[in-house]
């Protein structure tokens, strides 16, 4: 749930050098000669041409067209009592599987393909203070302000989360956040591979700070999800938060 407020930064350089005494040997090239040794004709003499392409000029402004990442194909599905039976002869394979799945009841798992994540409870800690335990309701989107968060202060987000009928693979975090209709934040985390268990398992975000000042006050939203590899997405949440001078009363 990160709140760096402030406009999303651009790539750190253009990759020129604009030294322009800094030669090497007697055969500096001239950047308005073409291939042939030829001036070219649509470059200025002594200007360097720096065309950028349209994707480095723009950026998207929908998260989704962020992750267009390769995905790595794990091959075909298949159900965790069918996972325990394969490759028996193989002792690597089979001591593999049983760091895996060490812990899974197969007689409760049952023989289901699609694994289940339930996100259990949402909590924001902060040092010194009671944790802020956020209600999640069916819906996905809570009304009204959820929190309140205290400018300038230390923070991090812990969820806790069970996992059912079959291994969840890359499960991550995903949390975008606007102020006044512009994109703030855009944090994602890879929480990692779970296998089916009873206990349910807690992760904890990295500690982060909230901003301060006068522009930094104020209502935010936001949205939140919980997928997987394959794009299942688990829970999402779309909600309002502040950031204020002071913590809300308890």
């Amino acid at each position: 749930m990160s709140l760096a407020v402030g406009p999303v930064s651009s790539t750190g350089g253009t990759g020129f050098d604009d030294d322009d005494n800094n030669e090497e040997g007697n055969h500096k090239h001239h950047p308005e000669e073409n291939k042939s040794g030829h001036p070219d004709p649509d470059i200025e003499p002594g200007k360097v041409s720096r065309q950028m392409s349209e994707s480095s000029l723009y950026t998207t402004e929908d998260e989704e067209d962020e992750d267009n990442e390769a995905k790595i194909q794990l091959g075909p599905q298949c159900t965790l009592k069918e996972l325990s039976e394969k490759d028996k002869d193989d002792e690597s394979l089979q001591r593999w599987k049983e760091q895996l799945l060490g812990s899974v009841d197969m007689d409760s798992v049952g023989e289901t393909l699609d694994p289940e994540v339930e996100i259990l409870i949402l909590a924001i800690k902060s040092p010194g203070r009671d944790d802020i335990i956020l209600s999640i309701p069916k819906t996905g989107n809570p009304k009204g302000s959820w929190f309140v968060l205290k400018e300038g202060s230390r923070y991090s987000l812990q969820f806790t989360f069970r996992v059912s009928n079959n291994i969840v693979s890359g499960l991550k975090y995903k949390n975008n956040v606007w102020k006044t209709g512009i994109k703030v934040d855009n944090t994602k985390e890879m929480i990692g591979t779970f296998s089916p268990q009873a206990e349910p398992y807690t992760h904890q975000m990295p500690e982060e700070t909230t901003p301060s000042g006068i522009f930094a006050r104020g209502s935010y939203s936001a949205r939140t999800q919980f997928l997987d590899d394959d794009d299942r997405c688990y829970l999402e949440l779309n909600y309002t938060f502040d950031i204020k001078k002071d913590w809300q009363p308890t």
